[in-house]
């Protein structure tokens, strides 16, 4: 099983669309920023952008890849 890390951002159900389209057009203007992708390539990160439903899809498709291994693990959250 292959791990990573990575970072997204998430409003709370019913949040405008409007107002995501907003925050996803801002957030994909700040990771063309020079000065944030030199500092994001010094820690190994590349950042992607891209759209909501995009990066729904990717978390959909992670929850669906790890669920499995969570449930044969039996871990629990405290």
């Amino acid at each position: 099983m292959e791990f990573g890390n990575w970072f997204g951002m998430f409003a709370p159900a019913g949040t405008a669309p409007e107002v995501v389209a907003r925050l996803n057009r801002e957030l994909n203007t700040l990771l063309k920023a020079v000065d944030l992708v030199e500092g994001l390539d010094m820690v190994g990160a590349e950042p992607a952008g891209g759209t909501p439903e995009q990066f729904a899809a990717f978390v959909k498709a992670g929850l669906a890849r790890y669920e499995p291994v969570v449930k044969a693990s039996r871990a629990m959250a405290d």
